[in-house]
């Protein structure tokens, strides 16, 4: 299987998303949330008030490509700190 083939493959997977300032982000996060709700299959926000977070969790269903660059504009805004897992279901 070559790159090529391998990046169109759609892979099932979960983002976790720590917003560290809640309150400053959160706009700009739900609207990259709505950018990609093609891959979103479901999510779940925890605020965690005692330290001032919030953590979500989010289910995706897409390519190696799609889902990367939901992530890496997740990461870049600020006081956001993201991972991801993916499997090959």
């Amino acid at each position: 299987m070559n790159s090529i083939s391998c990046n169109n493959q759609r892979r099932l997977g979960i983002v976790a998303v720590i917003l560290k300032s809640p309150d400053k982000a959160f706009n700009d996060f739900n609207s990259l949330l709505h950018e990609y709700s093609h891959i979103i299959v479901g999510r779940m926000g925890i605020p965690y008030k005692e330290r001032n977070i919030s953590v979500v969790s989010i289910i995706v269903d897409g390519t190696n490509d799609e889902i990367g660059a939901l992530t890496g504009r997740i990461g870049q805004l600020p006081q956001v700190s993201v991972k991801s897992v993916l499997t090959r279901i």
